[in-house]
């Protein structure tokens, strides 16, 4: 427990510094203020409708990869979603993306056989986020040609998109070589959970399923997009879908690296700063990142607690759960090691 909180107080004093320095350096408080009262709320209700049906797009692809990724009985889309949620709440609250593994864990709790579930579901998230690549590179090759980057985000992106396209073959070599027969339990704990997650990347070695899961995944991609263009409506920001696509690419270079809770103040001025050149003053763009990420933040959570709820947990059992879930698999194992040898 002194461990977790440690690692949570790491990033702190470079919060507190950055916060200093927003508050110093950063816009011109008065006109942010200004901007929030003059907000058309319709437009925010648009924008947040728009988030949802996004979340819902993506829980559907990672539903269709999961699907491909183990053998019956697999988890139900009411369930995925619910984890998908709880998954999306861990991501906003705690640093470091912890909830790519919470999700997996909310479905290992309703499974049987967790030890091959585990596998199967981290397969899963890994096949589920390279599905990512396809709208990322469309979105950046229409931003770049309609409205541009700045230099540090080309960079950025550059790195990002060759590992990712890196990953990408590495999965797609792993998917095929994977053997098609049932996944051998008494290969050792380590090479166990390697074929096991290799079988959770079975939606690779599908093109219907994969086409489908990679058709839900550019459909939330495009909720987001026309969300971010709502939000720029109720800011009084009449640009074209373009530049709602350039501070879409923007806002998820800017929380690559979770340094701390939605990367508030950074991620604000890395909207403001390239949306100057269109006439919208900073304290302006700033307030409209903010709005932004409430927004987007307001879904997370918002759905995030109802599925929490729904599941029994809360937020203080949240950071634990991969730790359980990880601690139950290796409890399943030894029961069934012990088993085996008698």
């Amino acid at each position: 427990m002194k461990a977790v909180r440690w690692r949570l107080l790491l990033p702190l004093p470079l919060l507190v510094f950055t916060v200093l320095m927003v508050w110093w350096r950063g816009p011109d408080w008065h006109m942010v203020g200004k901007s929030f009262a003059f907000v058309r709320w319709w437009w925010v209700v648009v924008a947040i409708g728009l988030n949802l049906l996004s979340v819902v797009a993506r829980a559907a692809c990672w539903h269709t990869t999961i699907k491909q990724a183990m053998p019956k009985p697999r988890p139900g889309f009411v369930l995925v979603f619910s984890a998908f949620c709880v998954g999306l709440l861990a991501n906003v609250v705690i640093p470091g993306r912890v909830g790519e593994l919470a999700r997996v864990a909310v479905l290992v709790r309703r499974l049987p056989h967790r030890r091959r579930a585990w596998g199967n579901l981290i397969g899963s998230v890994v096949a589920h986020r390279l599905f990512d690549l396809f709208p990322v590179v469309v979105l950046v090759v229409w931003v770049l040609f309609t409205a541009g980057l700045p230099r540090w985000a080309e960079t950025s992106l550059g790195i990002l998109l060759g590992i990712s396209l890196g990953l990408l073959v590495f999965a797609l070599f792993s998917a095929r070589t994977h053997a098609d027969g049932p996944v051998l339990d008494d290969l050792g704990p380590v090479r166990s959970l390697i074929a096991h997650t290799r079988a959770g990347l079975g939606v690779m070695r599908s093109p219907t399923p994969a086409a489908v899961a990679a058709g839900y995944q550019s459909l939330g991609w495009l909720c987001q997009l026309l969300a971010v263009w709502a939000t720029m409506r109720a800011f009084e920001i009449h640009q074209p879908l373009s530049v709602a696509g350039l501070v879409l690419v923007l806002m998820n270079v800017a929380t690559i690296f979770p340094l701390w809770p939605g990367n508030v103040g950074l991620l604000q001025a890395a909207i403001a700063l390239p949306l100057r050149p269109y006439g919208v003053p900073y304290g302006k763009g700033f307030a409209f990142g903010l709005g932004l990420q409430a927004i987007e933040a307001s879904v997370g959570v918002g759905i995030g607690l109802v599925f929490l709820a729904r599941e029994g947990l809360s937020l203080a059992t949240l950071r634990e759960m991969p730790r359980e879930a990880a601690a139950a698999d290796a409890g399943e194992e030894r029961r069934a090691r012990a088993g085996v040898s008698g």
